[in-house]
């Protein structure tokens, strides 16, 4: 018999360096799915990414605070109850340069890989 849902009730933190949080929920690292991933994330004030061009659509929304995005050269910044898609291949800079925490819901089209990510060298 096929199991008919997944209560998520230990999700894989994945180790960072930078201090943000990422709970993964469903994916890759935490069900061995690579269609979809869902994580809670937590950025901390003057948090930053290196720009990526992910072969994956992204799916944010911000729960509390603020986070900005450079997409394709344009600054774009979200806060809390709004959300954004970005499509793949699509070249985007996250950051938190504001001076509290941000806190989101991050889904990822097929599921987050680091292969797929295609960070930028700092």
């Amino acid at each position: 018999m096929i199991k008919k849902f997944i209560i998520q009730k230990s999700p894989f933190i994945v180790p960072t360096t930078d201090g943000k949080l990422i709970e993964e929920h469903f994916g890759n690292a935490s069900t061995n799915d690579a269609n979809l991933s869902l994580a809670h994330m937590v950025a901390p004030a003057g948090w930053n990414e290196p720009f990526q061009t992910p072969e994956f659509d992204e799916y944010t929304y911000i729960i509390k605070g603020k986070k900005q995005f450079i997409i394709d050269g344009e600054t774009v910044i979200l806060k809390a109850g709004q959300s954004i898609k970005i499509n793949k291949n699509t070249r985007v800079q996250y950051a938190n340069p504001f001076t509290e925490p941000c806190e989101y819901i991050a889904v990822c089209l097929p599921a987050f890989d680091f292969a797929k990510v295609h960070r930028e060298e700092e």
